[in-house]
């Protein structure tokens, strides 16, 4: 079984926990707004993409994910084509491992029961006309070679 489902808008990466301290001198840490809304907007995408399949809880899984990012407008005609045929790639933040730890943490619970599942992974960033965000998560047949 294979699912592939997509996210429009800028690829966004996981924030690390923002910790402060209370008038009580207890530190507590808390998500901030950005990845707590981006980690929602992945759920919400997959639900509605997907109808809400869940991969059983012993299935591993391989995840690859495809990052499109927006070409600036600020570039020449000729980077901007480049940029569109893939010569000119995105070596800019979000660093990839922070893209995919936002959209697997966003699925634990909704795709598959927990990202630990996950045997594989594939990320790829690049440069679209639309900036969107493409996952496909496939199980892995036991026995076969990945």
């Amino acid at each position: 079984m294979s699912v592939m489902f997509s996210i429009p808008g800028e690829p966004q990466g996981k924030a690390r926990a923002r910790v402060v301290r209370t008038k009580t001198g207890k530190s507590v840490s808390y998500t901030p707004n950005k990845t707590a809304a981006y980690e929602e907007l992945v759920r919400r995408c997959y639900r509605n993409q997907m109808g809400g399949y869940k991969f059983p809880s012993d299935y591993p899984l391989c995840v690859e994910i495809a990052a499109f990012f927006s070409i600036p407008q600020s570039k020449s005609k000729r980077v901007k084509e480049q940029m569109r045929e893939g010569k000119i790639l995105p070596t800019k933040k979000p660093d990839a491992d922070n893209i995919a730890k936002i959209i697997c943490d966003a699925l634990n619970g909704v795709a598959y029961a927990d990202d630990k599942q996950i045997i594989s992974l594939t990320i790829e960033k690049g440069y679209s006309l639309e900036p969107k965000v493409i996952v496909e998560i496939e199980e892995v047949r036991r026995g076969e070679n990945i």
